[in-house]
Formats: C-alpha cells, sequence, structure tokens
C-alpha cells in the first residue's frame, strides 16, 4: 500500500470500479486483467503500469504492488488518466482513406511513405498524417493520443493499411494479426516464372508447391549477419515465416506478375522469400540481386523500363478482417499505381 488518494474527487469518467468475483486468480494483477470489461480495452501490461503509477486504488489507497493478495467482494477503482498527446508532430500530408470510422482507420499508402517516424525519418511519415488527419478522434493507444499500428508495409510499397484509433481496435487487430487470421494479399512483379516443374525449385530447402501450382515457402528470417537494415534466411535462429504465391500471368517466361499471401507477417518476407526462391522483385535494389530483364524477349524500351524501375514492384492489394469493436467483416481492395499497370502494360506488350 502507498499513501492515500480520495478517488472520490475524481469524475466517473476517470476511473473505472472493479469489484472481485467469485473464482478470481488470488493476486491483484491477474484478478484485475480477468475481471476488466472488454470494452476498456486495459490490457496486462498496461494495467501493470497503472498498478505501479499508484493508479489502482483500494478505499481511497494506492495498491503498488502487482502480487498482493485479493478475495471475492474486494473492489478496486482504477484511474484513467485522458491520453497524453504525443512528441510527434501532426503533418499536414494528403491521404487516401477507404474506410474510417470512430476505431480504425483503413489507409491506401502511396510509394514512398514511411509508415512510422524513425531516427532517420522523424517527419512525413504515416503516423504524421494520422495525426493531422484524425486529431481528436484518436482516443488513445496504451495512454497515448496517437494511431495504433499492428502492421506495416516498406516504405515504397503501396497499398493498403489498417491503423488503430482506439484501445479497443488496438488490442483487437493485435490479436487477429497473432493469429494469423487477417486476410492480405500482394502482387508482385518478379525476374523468371515459379513453376513446380522447376527442379531446382522442388530441391530447394523450405520449398513445396501445393495445389492449384502454389509456391509455399517456408524459412526462419532474421537480421542479416553483415548487413542490418536486411532481412536473411535462416533455420536455426529467427522467427518462422510462410509464404505463398501463384502465377496470375506469364510474361514469355521471363518475368511474371504473382500473387502472394501471407500466413505471417516478417519484415520484408514477401522481398526476401521471392528472392531466396530466385524469383526477386523487379526494382528491388536491396534484395533483387543484379538480374535484368532481357532486351531479346522485351525490347530495349521495355526491359529498360523493368530494369531501371525506381522501386519494389510490390503492391499490398486486398485487406480483409473482422472489425475489432463491431465483429462486421470487412474486406478492402486497391488498383494497382499508375507506375505498375505502366510496367504491365509494357510487358504485355
Amino acid at each position: 500500500m502507498a499513501s492515500p488518494f480520495q478517488d472520490d474527487d475524481l469524475a466517473a469518467d476517470d476511473r473505472l470500479v472493479i469489484v472481485i468475483g467469485e473464482d478470481a486468480p488470488p493476486r491483484l494483477d491477474k484478478a484485475l486483467a480477468a475481471a476488466v470489461p472488454e470494452e476498456a480495452a486495459l490490457s496486462r501490461s498496461r494495467l501493470m503500469k497503472m498498478i505501479s503509477e499508484g493508479d489502482v486504488l483500494c478505499g481511497g489507497v494506492a495498491v503498488t504492488d502487482p502480487k498482493t493478495k485479493v478475495k471475492e467482494g474486494d473492489s478496486f477503482t482504477l484511474l484513467l488518466a485522458p491520453p497524453v498527446d504525443v512528441a510527434t508532430l501532426p503533418e499536414d500530408i494528403p491521404l487516401t482513406v477507404v474506410w474510417e470510422d470512430g476505431d480504425l482507420i483503413v489507409i491506401d499508402k502511396p510509394a514512398g511513405m514511411v509508415v512510422h517516424p524513425a531516427p532517420g525519418t522523424p517527419s512525413g511519415t504515416l503516423v504524421n498524417a494520422l495525426l493531422a488527419h484524425c486529431g481528436d478522434t484518436l482516443s488513445g493507444i496504451g495512454g497515448e493520443r496517437r494511431p495504433g499500428i499492428v502492421h506495416r508495409i516498406d516504405k515504397d510499397t503501396t497499398g493498403l493499411l489498417v491503423v488503430a484509433k482506439s484501445d479497443r481496435a488496438h488490442h483487437g487487430l493485435a490479436a487477429q494479426f497473432e493469429a494469423h487470421t487477417v486476410n492480405r494479399h500482394y502482387l508482385a512483379l518478379v525476374h523468371g516464372v515459379p513453376s513446380a516443374y522447376d527442379p531446382r525449385l522442388r530441391g530447394l530447402r523450405g520449398v513445396s508447391f501445393e495445389a492449384g501450382n502454389i509456391l509455399k515457402i517456408a524459412t526462419h528470417l532474421a537480421r542479416h549477419k553483415t548487413d542490418r537494415q536486411r532481412q536473411a534466411v535462416v533455420w536455426d535462429q529467427g522467427r518462422h515465416a510462410v509464404t505463398r504465391a501463384r502465377v496470375v500471368e506469364d510474361f514469355v517466361g521471363a518475368a511474371s506478375l504473382v500473387e502472394c499471401w501471407l500466413e505471417t507477417g516478417r519484415t520484408h518476407q514477401i522481398r526476401v522469400h521471392m528472392a531466396y526462391a530466385g524469383h526477386g522483385l523487379i526494382g528491388d535494389q536491396t534484395y533483387g540481386g543484379k538480374r535484368k530483364l532481357p532486351p531479346k524477349q522485351f525490347g530495349e524500351a521495355t526491359a529498360e523500363l523493368g530494369n531501371s524501375f525506381p522501386r519494389q514492384a510490390l503492391h499490398a492489394a486486398s485487406l480483409g478482417f473482422e472489425h475489432p469493436v463491431t465483429g462486421e467483416q470487412l474486406e478492402f481492395q486497391s488498383p494497382l499505381p499508375a507506375d505498375f499497370v505502366d510496367l504491365i502494360t509494357a510487358l504485355r506488350g
């Protein structure tokens, strides 16, 4: 127990009263985690922080030990501080909003936009744009007035991204991504044409084919040993990663449009896996290697267009998930960006 605090002085919106029920866990942190209503969206880590900071009261006295013994009928008051504004500054950057309500927003991200501020990119990011766009509709994530980033796509990858605006949406979306129930499909232009009839692919560790000529790549991914900006396929460490891909269109055997979907969502996963399979993405300066489109098959102009493509040809084309608050099943589609369409048109020519 710590110093007394009169919780009666607080407005009702700033507190939550929890009464410990029958068969509750015997220690405070676990009992609160079990008893807090789902709509309060208070994670176990957030509750631990509240306990340590004196924001959990019993009889007007702060309880700061998470191991405090509790019993049925004990009443605790949780002090819910209003969300604070984060240091990242809002910036009036245009956004293509596909869906928005009080709990989440779906964005169609352009090429060149970083999702989250970092030391090298402190501004001009999607988060900066969302802080300006959403404003006071952000109800707070983890006690801060900020958008909840539950997944990311690379700076030069285009397409769909869902972001939480409330704590309850953040927890719900994060749980779906962790359970791999979010439906994410990408379109990519790659060198060559993946095929079940390719003996090289059939002999490559972690690579197999499923019915319908669907390529499955299952490896572990970890940071590259010498280049910390890259990811690499590994086997005895890292994180499990599974990518599936099927050929949508074959361009004279030298390139193809493939649809990729993720069972897991690791950094650079599609780019690393397709390169590992020998079918790196066109325009990928990090993982694409030295492979070029051959002028003999495509002509000089088309080969040059593809070989000078300024980014990895990867687009997050569809996104589906259950709305974390209403339970509605949501599905979104994003059209290919103009540069991607122009390259496909040239390859068909």
